[in-house]
C-alpha cells in the first residue's frame, strides 16, 4: 500500500462526512414532521420500519456488489440515487404535494442507499489504509459520525425554525453532490481484485460461495452469532429509556434531550479514547471490556434512583459503544479475505440493522406489562453472561490476535 494512505483516508472520510451530515438533516427532519404532523405512534412506527426494512433485506445482495465490482463506484452511486429521489421529492414538496406515504417512501429509498453502502465501506477502507491503521482510521470515523449525531438533532430542528421541509431536501441533496465530488475527483484508487476480473460465476453461485465460506470459518458464524444476541439484548438500553425517564422520573423535553446529548457525548469522547489508544491487543478482549460495561449500565439505568446519575451512567454507555462497534470492524476486515469482505460485511449488517429493533417486538409490549427497570435489571445481567461467555470461545479469542486468518 503507498505511502498517501493518510491523503487517501482524509477524503474519504470527508466526503463520507459530508454525505452523512445532509442525511442525518432530512433523518431528523422527516421523523419531526411525521411527529408533528400526525401526533401518530403508529405513524411513527411506520417510518421506522420503512427506514430499517429494505436496509435489511438488501444487504446480503449488496455485500455480493460490493466483492464483485468497485467499491467506490457503488458509493458513489447510491449517494447518486438517495440525491436524485431526495431532489424529486423536493420539487414534489414545493409544488404543493405534501403526502405523508411519500415520506415514507423517501425513508425506505434511503434505507436502500444505506444497505448498499454499508458493506462498501466496510470492505473498502481496508483497501486504502494500512492493517496496523485500521483502529485508529475506524475510531476517528466514528467519533466523527458521533459528532454528526450530536449535533444534527439540534440543527434539523433550527432549520425547521427557519425553512420548510423541502428547503432541507435540497440541503441534503448538495451534500451528497458534494460528497460524490470528492470520491470521483479527489479519491483515486484502483478496483481491487475481484472487481478487475471477468465474473465467471453468478450471482447466486457468488452468494453460496460466500455462505461457504462463512460456515468454513468458525469464528465469523461466533461472532455474527454473538453479535445478534448482544444486540437484541441492547434493544430495552436503546429504545426504551426515553419512555423510562418519562415514567419514573416524571422527564419533560429538558429530561429526553440531557439523555440525548449525554450518550453522544459519550459516544464522541469513546471515539476518540479508541483513536488515541486502540484497545488491547487482542480485539475480543476490547469488545468484552464494552460488554462489560454495557452490562453493568444496563443494570445500573434500572436501579439508579437519581436522574443526575442516571445521566452519567448514559454517558459511560455511549463511551462504550465506540470499543464495541470499531474493534467488531476492525476485526472483520482484519480477518476476512479480501475477496469476501463485502459479503461479511452484509451479513453483519443484516444483524445490526434488524436485530434490536425486532428485540422491541418482544420488549416493546413487555414494556406495558413489567416496569423497564426490571427488563433493563434482567438484559444488564444477561449482557454479563454473554460477554463471559465470549472469553470462552477459543476461535474468537484466536481470531481477536492481529494475524490474518487464511
Amino acid at each position: 500500500m503507498n505511502s498517501n494512505w493518510k491523503k487517501k483516508a482524509a477524503f474519504f472520510i470527508s466526503s463520507q462526512t459530508v454525505s452523512l451530515l445532509g442525511s442525518s438533516l432530512v433523518q431528523y427532519a422527516i421523523l419531526w414532521h411525521i411527529t408533528l404532523s400526525t401526533q401518530s405512534g403508529l405513524m411513527m412506527t411506520l417510518s421506522i420500519i420503512c427506514g430499517f426494512v429494505p436496509s435489511f433485506f438488501l444487504s446480503p445482495f449488496a455485500g455480493v456488489w460490493a466483492d464483485r465490482y468497485n467499491r467506490k463506484m457503488l458509493i458513489v452511486f447510491s449517494d447518486a440515487g438517495i440525491a436524485a429521489v431526495t431532489l424529486v421529492l423536493a420539487i414534489v414538496f414545493l409544488l404543493g404535494y405534501n403526502e405523508i406515504w411519500l415520506l415514507f417512501l423517501i425513508s425506505a429509498v434511503r434505507s436502500l442507499g444505506t444497505g448498499i453502502q454499508q458493506p462498501a465501506v466496510g470492505a473498502f477502507i481496508p483497501q486504502i489504509v494500512p492493517e496496523e491503521n485500521l483502529t485508529r482510521v475506524n475510531a476517528i470515523n466514528s467519533t466523527i459520525q458521533s459528532v454528526i449525531s450530536l449535533v444534527s438533532p439540534m440543527a434539523s430542528g433550527a432549520l425547521m425554525a427557519l425553512a420548510t421541509i423541502d428547503m432541507i431536501f435540497f440541503i441534503d441533496v448538495i451534500t451528497a453532490i458534494i460528497a460524490i465530488v470528492i470520491l470521483l475527483f479527489f479519491l483515486h484508487v484502483p478496483s481491487h481484485e475481484k472487481a478487475k476480473q471477468e465474473q465467471q460465476a453468478g450471482y447466486l453461485s457468488d452468494f453460496r460461495s460466500g455462505l461457504k465460506y462463512v460456515r468454513t470459518h468458525g469464528f465469523i458464524i461466533k461472532f455474527l452469532s454473538f453479535s445478534a444476541i448482544f444486540f437484541f439484548l441492547a434493544a430495552p438500553a436503546a429504545f426504551l429509556t426515553p419512555l423510562q425517564v418519562t415514567r419514573s422520573f416524571n422527564g419533560g423535553v429538558w429530561h429526553l434531550s440531557a439523555i440525548e446529548i449525554a450518550f453522544s457525548l459519550g459516544m464522541v469522547l469513546g471515539g476518540l479514547v479508541m483513536a488515541a489508544w486502540g484497545g488491547f491487543k487482542n480485539r475480543i478482549y476490547t469488545m468484552v471490556f464494552s460488554g462489560f460495561a454495557l452490562g453493568i449500565c444496563t443494570f445500573a439505568m434500572g436501579v439508579i434512583p437519581k436522574f443526575w446519575l442516571y445521566l452519567i451512567v448514559m454517558g459511560i454507555t455511549g463511551v462504550a459503544i465506540p470499543l464495541f462497534h470499531t474493534p467488531a470492524t476492525v476485526l472483520l476486515q482484519e480477518k476476512v479475505e479480501e475477496s469476501y469482505l463485502g459479503r461479511v460485511f452484509g451479513l453483519f449488517g443484516m444483524i445490526t440493522s434488524a436485530v434490536m429493533p425486532l428485540g422491541m417486538l418482544v420488549f416493546g409490549p413487555l414494556s406495558d406489562t413489567l416496569a423497564i427497570e426490571w427488563l433493563l435489571v434482567g438484559t444488564g445481567i444477561l449482557m454479563l453472561v454473554v460477554s463471559a461467555m465470549l472469553l470462552g470461545s477459543k476461535s474468537l479469542i484466536k481470531a481477536g490476535v492481529t494475524q490474518k486468518i487464511s
